[in-house]
């Protein structure tokens, strides 16, 4: 009973020294601030030590402003609730939709099987199959249930590949490597468009919100794109060509795991084919959004309308299979929402909601010009920012982090008269990557908890991954961003 005890008292505890430390700052306002600019940072810093420390669910901490805000005359209630219904909330609320529907057919898996099917089942193949098919469906999937997906199927390869004993293999290797793939791969590829990730929406509703320009999805796509491809064609040579090589050569068992995984699955259903299709027309429309709205006056799309749009089309058309009770259902009902992460859509709204009211009393703005007198030269300033996101993310949510520095970077940006781009993106992207500990993201703690992988072998992989991250993210945005953001 006490060890259950433990845990609330413990959170009890930080939750007030927290607040303690808040109300501190507010009495003493040791930056001589105005009374309105003290209390919106006395909050923030009571609201960043609470997503930090993990005291409190990031939703739960996330709609702290709804109450704080009125009670102490910031904004009124009106005005603050405007942040939780930001458009780009929607954008993810759609685009979660789909990977619902993707997962309730089981789609995923089928593209998953058949992308390691096709690599062969070598041991290095199955590692390459593995982060490929991993690294795109969490292009579309948010990073988190694509690992929950991977990882049984990584199992049981792992069960079968043990089995059979090769002369000269390392299957301690093997076991670490496709693990790890898994957790980086979810990673990599959900910088690769915009809602592949939570700090990518979170970052594109900040910068839409404060500069009243929009970033659609195919230009995204255009600069980050190649550099997920080229982290994951890194990641691969770094574990099973240098550091972790298994030996293990191609086996008939493993390969018979796949076929009779892929049996078991049957022909394509009639639901996964409607379900592709909406996939298919939705991510045309968000590629090719710009030359539809050129080509007619009739309407506009935008990336967050074309996800509705897709969301509400789930609910609209048949699946073509009945349930339990021998009745036909729609692709999606409500139902199915119950596995939505709902907290993430609350987590935005209150991440936007702060950065505006820092913005509004002027601390971003001060902060933003005292960092940017720092250095002149913008290329090692988008370098820095790369190396300080990628490590500080290895013990800070990668959202929240995006939330809190969004606005930092902008004012700086702002402040030196460049493209704001130029250091927001490589923060955002940035915050994706850490590999070296398991909090850095919930892919890193859910292979973690395998018992395959020593957390030396995680530091080891992910201090590299993190190098060549910071490396890649910076020539590219460096090069591209002038390019493709005008």
């Amino acid at each position: 009973m006490k060890g259950n005890l433990s845990s609330p008292i413990k959170n009890v505890l930080v939750i007030s020294i927290a607040a303690l430390c808040a109300v501190a700052f507010w009495y003493i306002n040791p930056l001589s601030l105005a009374n309105n600019a003290s209390t919106v940072l006395s909050i923030a810093i009571l609201m960043v030590s609470l997503w930090v420390t993990d005291a409190l669910p990031m939703p739960v901490v996330a709609i702290l402003p709804l109450i704080l805000f009125p009670l102490l005359k910031i904004s009124t209630l009106e005005e603050t609730s405007k942040s939780y219904a930001n458009p780009v909330i929607f954008l993810f609320f759609g685009g979660f939709m789909l990977g619902l529907a993707i997962e309730k057919w089981d789609l995923h898996k089928r593209i998953a099987l058949n992308i390691i099917k096709k690599t062969g089942t070598g041991g290095d193949k199955i590692v390459l199959g593995f982060i490929l098919a991993t690294g795109l469906l969490s292009m579309w999937l948010s990073n988190t249930a694509t690992t929950m997906m991977m990882y049984p199927i990584a199992l049981s390869v792992i069960a079968v590949i043990s089995q059979n004993k090769q002369e000269g293999a390392n299957y301690g290797h093997f076991n670490l490597t496709i693990m790890l793939a898994i957790a980086y791969a979810a990673n990599i590829g959900g910088i690769a468009t915009i809602i592949g990730t939570p700090p990518n929406v979170a970052y594109i509703g900040y910068f839409q919100s404060k500069y009243n320009t929009d970033i659609d999805f195919m230009s995204w796509m255009l600069l980050c794109t190649p550099i997920a491809i080229l982290l994951l064609i890194a990641l691969y040579f770094v574990m099973v060509k240098w550091l972790y090589p298994n030996h293990i050569k191609y086996d008939l068992s493993s390969q018979n795991l796949m076929y009779d995984q892929i049996k078991t699955l049957g022909p394509i259903t009639i639901p996964e084919q409607r379900v592709l299709f909406v996939f298919i027309v939705t991510a045309v429309m968000w590629i090719f959004r710009s030359l539809i709205n050129n080509s007619q006056q009739l309407f506009k799309l935008d990336d967050t309308i074309i996800a509705l749009m897709a969301a509400l089309a789930l609910f609209v058309i048949p699946s073509g299979a009945k349930n339990s009770s021998d009745k036909e259902t729609a692709l999606l009902v409500w139902s199915d929402t119950n596995k939505m992460a709902w907290g993430i859509l609350l987590l935005f709204g209150g991440g936007i909601c702060l950065a505006e009211a820092l913005e509004k009393v002027g601390l971003i703005q001060i902060l933003g010009h005292w960092l940017s007198g720092s250095t002149a030269n913008v290329l090692l300033l988008v370098f820095m920012i790369a190396v300080i996101s990628i490590f500080i993310s290895e013990v800070m949510s990668n959202v929240a982090q995006v939330i809190v520095f969004a606005p930092v970077v902008s004012s700086m940006a702002d402040a030196m008269h460049i493209n704001p781009l130029l250091l927001g993106i490589p923060m955002t992207l940035a915050a994706s990557c850490a590999g070296m500990l398991p909090m850095g993201t919930p892919p890193n703690a859910i292979v973690f908890a395998s018992n395959h992988i020593k957390m030396i072998e995680m530091i080891k992989v992910g201090f590299v991954m993190n190098l060549i991250a910071i490396v890649l993210i910076t020539l590219f945005v460096w090069y591209s961003v002038p390019l493709i953001f005008k």
